[in-house]
């Protein structure tokens, strides 16, 4: 017997096309399920939740993955065992995008676990597919019983010729000046993820309201589709904190955060906060046995509270900053003496070792993923070891964190490279301290580090993490921030750019949206920060250095006849290997339809042999030239002189001498160096040589 088919469906039109939600027919044992179909792409969307909370945590335990497969664009995976192994960068990436708008609206104190998992079905190669997977996930939660606030709605936007975009497509992405996705309710922003070419603040903020009316159009999809299949919300139990305890632990606690709580270091504010906690602990539990663990649970909850409003009410911060001020700047380049590049940036409490290598064409990063692969002559990693937050852990595996943030700050540095630079370029960041904004950190460290490599990169780029706290009609926003305050407040919102403009941009929130004219108003007090830590660092370096690093490869590019690439090759690789053995460089072909080539050695000299040599098998033979030859073959009549590998001409006996040679063995051996000029090319293309001067007296 089939199973029965039970669709219901909604269509509409989000960021320019055709887009059908669809649910009832695949994965039907999940607590929601949506199909969604834009052009050739489906993607399948599934939430599930578990049947009681999760005990003994203190967290809502979310998991979103977002699942390639290779059948999706009618290819089966590399590697030994054929099928998709672990995410993508790209997978990985598309995960935290949709777990960042979503996570803000499920209820205060939730401990089910949930897991939402977008797999990609069928893949349109010409469809970004970022936007589109948030909306798929989130019109799976709407429809389920799981307590969601959303729904949620994202667009993809973009500026081509001056003009604001909300269809792009994967070509227009590479010739647009902002590539921008924001996600939100009806009513208010919730995620921003952005890379931009020097795009100004004014631009970025009609952007992001031109996407508000694509973001009202998807959630009012969901909503039909919510009307014809939602289930009934499940209500979680409340949190059940007694009255009675409460109001001990703030009496014991009672205003020492707002009078104790400002100036001091991070190591100063955690043992503050660590000993308060012991100390109020010990006086409930005095009272009441009882209360010792929920005591706990209730001192993070006021504590929390007296922090928020001690920020927000009297304006005073955690370390006794004011609301717009930047920590201590402190900046060294050129620390690490065998590196082509490197500097050293700390700010505060957080601190960032910047790092460049400048490679080959050999060292591009390759990726397999439904992008095809994906060769990158760029890339930014970003390492935080535990160690740099006082911490013993795991240094095995880069978690998505670390993915994340070493993408945004690759993001920024990306619009200021140079075009036509030869070098593969790869950018480390260490983070050896951090308390706040250490991928803000890291665009400034790498910065230096490219300056310092004498990467001759278009103008310096910092960044800086702005905070918000917010409570009904009141709010503060807050520059530079630091952990403790990411931790109890509102908003990360973290901006990169040069001195004309942004570069990157990407804005979490805690809270259910925000609006634009706070987004505005950060937007500006993130501006002049940004302006003053630049000014910091053109005062340590200005400028790019004038020349590369003298330790860093050599590299040049040259152009053959893409008619001769395959001359240059030979079969199976065996010329070009030929004269990277005798020259000690590395030649890659990099585009064989136009003949570009490119040359890298260890030092001058053997550039300009492996160039030299590849230039002279290349090109054409002319009457006159001049070659430094070998011998490969002496003959009765002669001598055959190799010119470059795979090119022979005949040095005839009679040109030995101005006198009669009788015997060529006599004059002449196999493999021995002589210059030759050619003196004819007879119409069978033969090559005649003679030497530049008698081979004996």
């Amino acid at each position: 017997m089939g199973v029965l088919n039970h669709e219901q469906s909604v269509s509409g039109v989000l960021g320019g096309r055709s887009v059908r939600l669809s649910t009832g027919v695949m994965a039907k044992q999940a607590n929601g399920s949506v199909v969604l179909r834009v052009g050739d792409m489906v993607l399948l969307a599934t939430a599930v939740m578990s049947s009681s909370p999760k005990d003994g945590i203190d967290f809502f335990p979310l998991t979103v993955e977002f699942a390639e497969k290779f059948y999706a664009d009618g290819r089966i995976p590399g590697g030994y065992f054929k099928r998709e192994a672990r995410p993508s960068g790209f997978a990985t990436l598309l995960s935290r995008l949709i777990d960042r708008p979503i996570r803000p609206l499920f209820p205060d104190g939730f401990r089910h676990e949930v897991q939402v998992v977008v797999t990609l079905l069928s893949h349109d190669p010409t469809i970004p597919v970022d936007a589109y997977a948030i909306v798929a996930a989130s019109a799976a939660l709407s429809i389920s019983d799981i307590p969601f606030n959303g729904p949620v709605g994202a667009a993809l936007m973009g500026m081509v010729a001056g003009h604001y975009r909300d269809d792009l497509s994967v070509t227009d992405m590479g010739t647009s000046a902002l590539h921008m996705t924001v996600a939100g309710t009806a009513d208010a922003v919730l995620m921003i993820e952005a890379g931009a070419s020097e795009v100004p603040e004014s631009d970025v903020i009609q952007a992001i309201a031109s996407a508000q009316s694509v973001i009202r159009e998807a959630t009012t999809l969901q909503s039909q589709l919510v009307a014809l299949v939602g289930k009934p919300k499940h209500v979680p139990s409340p949190v059940d904190h007694q009255p009675e305890l409460v109001s001990r632990v703030e009496a014991a606690m009672g205003q020492q955060i707002a009078s104790q709580l400002k100036g001091g270091d991070k190591e100063a504010t955690d043992r503050f906060l660590r000993t308060l906690e012991e100390q109020v602990i010990t006086a409930v539990s005095q009272e009441n046995p009882d209360w010792e663990k929920p005591a706990k649970a209730v001192f993070s909850v006021i504590k929390k509270q007296h922090i928020r409003s001690a920020i927000l009410n009297q304006k005073i911060r955690p370390d006794g900053r004011a609301l717009d001020a930047i920590r201590p700047i402190e900046i060294e380049v050129g620390v690490l003496p065998s590196t082509h590049g490197s500097s050293l940036f700390t700010r505060g409490e957080t601190q960032s070792l910047g790092v460049v290598t400048l490679g080959t064409a050999d060292d591009v990063q390759k990726e397999d993923n439904l992008s095809d692969v994906d060769q990158k002559t760029y890339f930014l990693h970003y390492n935080f070891p535990p160690y740099s937050v006082g911490e013993v852990g795991n240094l095995a595996r880069t978690s998505r964190r670390e993915l994340g943030h070493g993408a945004l700050a690759e993001r920024a540095l990306k619009t200021v490279l140079p075009t036509g630079f030869p070098y593969t370029i790869r950018l480390v960041s260490e983070i050896l301290e951090s308390n706040g904004s250490s991928s803000m950190a890291s665009v400034c460290s790498c910065c230096l580090a490219l300056m310092d490599a004498g990467v001759p990169i278009a103008s310096p780029v910092a960044g800086i993490a702005m905070g918000l706290l917010i409570e009904g009609d009141t709010h503060v926003v807050l520059s530079d921030i630091q952990g403790l305050e990411d931790h109890y407040g509102d908003m990360d919102f973290k901006v990169a750019g040069t001195l004309a403009g942004i570069t990157a941009l990407q804005l979490d929130i805690k809270v259910g949206g925000l609006t634009l004219e706070i987004l505005r108003a950060a937007l500006a007090q993130a501006r002049v920060g940004r302006l003053h830590i630049l000014s910091s660092m053109t005062a340590v370096l200005a400028a790019p250095r004038g020349a590369v690093a003298p330790n860093a490869p050599k590299i040049a590019t040259l152009h053959i006849p893409p008619e001769k690439v395959g001359l240059l090759i030979g079969p199976g690789g065996k010329m070009i290997r030929k004269i990277e053995e005798e020259t000690q460089a590395t030649i890659v072909v990099t585009d064989g339809a136009t003949g570009e080539v490119c040359v890298s050695a260890k030092n001058q000299s053997e550039l300009d042999h492996a160039m030299g040599m590849i230039q002279r098998l290349t090109r054409d033979v002319e009457v006159g030239d001049v070659y430094q030859g070998k011998v490969t073959k002496v003959v009765e009549f002669g001598a055959f002189v190799e010119l470059v590998p795979g090119k022979e001409g005949l040095m005839h006996i009679s040109s030995f001498a101005k006198h009669r040679v009788a015997k060529a063995s006599d004059v002449v051996a196999t493999g021995q160096a002589v210059e030759v000029r050619v003196k004819e090319i007879d119409q069978q293309n033969r090559i005649n040589l003679v030497p530049t001067s008698p081979l004996v007296g």
